[in-house]
């Protein structure tokens, strides 16, 4: 399988990794509802199995438990694959989450993360969110630290803005970054793309499939029955008038597909892989078929007529929200500006 290497790191990693949110399961703030650990099992082997060499996680998918999983998994696998994970959201007693940059609290995350993991050394550790803002030097610095100590091989960062990791550069490098990019998230194109491929930052893209919705396995129907406690109620692009522009670009996927015996999944996946400045797109997985529908993006190529085809339409369902005396308005068309300001899905993956 193809390997690509990390930013400024020495780790050669496949084009996709392995995404674990949905792992963490049902009964905390960010869940994707129940998930049955036998069947995130079934996915992690499968996924290793075909060659993928690496897992992302964070402490909080699950409340520690998607980490536990991870561990339990790659015990006994030779070789053993990268485990990147991420720290700086907190949870308490009642699992109520919040962020934290302080260095006294990502010191005692790493512990939490290795035990969980039963691992001696994190292969990449990333501040998840940059929040608060004021904390970011504090939070980086100790994260350069621990590096420095053997605990972790490599730091990275997850969505941060340019002007975010030129403060954190001033005082370590960055390995790599974890940007929202998919059809449906594409801001990051015309600033922080370019801004790590001239800064030596690799990029390993979440949501390539903004959260299942360029599957293709979901509808309106499906969408309205997932889960009470799954919380993608709670986001906007899962609701109307947003659901039905997003599933428009779900059908073109699906059509591309069919003359290829390709998957949307495939063809979304694709496309991000595409992009010269990603080095990976972390796939969330919930099942072995998952990972049957995916991998076939590792060796799919896109014809220009066909990207041209992606494009349009996708262009077309990104939405713009306008306020005016209080309503909300929506047009299909955007300047790259208006795309800028488009938020990106939550969590780190699918």
């Amino acid at each position: 399988m193809q390997r690509k290497k990390l930013g400024n790191s020495e780790l050669e990693i496949s084009p996709i990794g392995i995404g674990t949110w949905a792992m963490g399961g049902a009964g905390w703030e960010f869940s994707f509802g129940p998930q049955r650990d036998e069947d995130s099992l079934s996915a992690l082997h499968a996924a290793l199995d075909y060659g993928i060499n690496w897992v992302d996680t964070a402490a909080v998918y699950g409340l520690g438990h998607a980490e536990e999983l991870i561990g339990k998994a790659i015990k006994e696998r030779n070789p053993r694959p990268y485990v990147f994970t991420k720290c700086t959201v907190v949870w308490d007693a009642g699992g109520k989450t919040r962020n934290c940059l302080k260095a006294t609290s990502i010191r005692k995350e790493i512990e939490g993360s290795l035990r969980r993991l039963k691992t001696d050394v994190i292969d990449l550790y990333q501040i998840h969110w940059p929040q608060p803002d004021s904390d970011i030097e504090e939070g980086w610095a100790e994260m350069a630290k621990l590096k420095r100590e053997g605990k972790v091989r490599y730091i990275g960062v997850s969505n941060f803005s340019v002007e975010q990791m030129e403060r954190a550069k001033r005082i370590a490098p960055i390995t790599s970054l974890q940007p929202p990019y998919s059809l449906l998230s594409r801001s990051v194109e015309s600033e922080v793309l370019p801004y790590t491929q001239r800064n030596d930052i690799g990029v390993i893209a979440y949501a390539p499939l903004y959260s299942g919705l360029l599957t293709g396995t979901l509808d309106v129907d499906t969408v309205a029955n997932l889960p009470p406690d799954d919380y993608r109620h709670q986001i906007k692009d899962f609701q109307q008038p947003r659901l039905s522009h997003n599933l428009r670009v779900t059908e073109t996927l699906r059509s591309i597909g069919a003359h290829h015996g390709r998957t949307p999944s495939e063809v979304a996946i694709s496309w991000v892989l595409r992009n010269p400045a990603v080095t990976g797109a972390i796939v969330g997985l919930r099942s072995a078929q998952e990972v049957g529908n995916a991998v076939g993006a590792l060796d799919f190529r896109l014809t220009e007529s066909e990207v041209r085809q992606i494009d349009a339409v996708s262009r077309r369902s990104l939405w713009q929200r306008l306020l005016v005396r209080g309503q909300e308005f929506w047009t299909d068309q955007l300047s790259p500006a208006d795309e800028k300001r488009m938020p990106p899905p939550q969590g780190n993956e699918s």
